[in-house]
């Protein structure tokens, strides 16, 4: 199964604080483990949602707002996309990950749907 890991932002992240050089060392050395294990398939940091953009929905209008966005515990600073036997396997890795940020901060598991799902009926 595949699981989109979340981290989620923090005041500082919104900041642009950047990681401390041991923090971006635990974490290279953390991804490399991902990478062995065969369970790594993306990861990326987001820049601070003052960069960012959203497009509103409304029927078929589309409005488009500037960040920042003032809701930090909603925000998403990085991911990681994971191929994983099970959730559970899944959360034995995330424990297993260094702080991502320099305060406490939580990691997010979502699972992604299995595509087959959208797959059109057969005749």
């Amino acid at each position: 199964m595949k699981v989109m890991v979340l981290v989620k932002a923090t005041a500082g992240s919104e900041a642009s604080e950047m990681p401390s050089k041991e923090q971006v060392a635990a974490m290279h050395q953390y991804n490399e483990e991902l990478v062995k294990a065969g369970v790594l398939l993306a990861l990326g940091g987001l820049e601070p949602s003052s960069r960012g953009k959203r497009v509103r929905f409304s029927g078929k209008s589309r409005q488009v707002i500037d960040g920042p966005f003032a809701e930090t515990k909603e925000l998403i600073a990085g991911f990681w996309l994971w191929q994983v036997r099970s959730i559970e396997e899944a959360i034995e890795w995330a424990k297993r990950c260094p702080n991502p940020m320099p305060t406490d901060c939580e990691i997010e598991i979502r699972p992604l749907f299995d595509p087959r799902l959208f797959d059109p009926p057969a005749d």
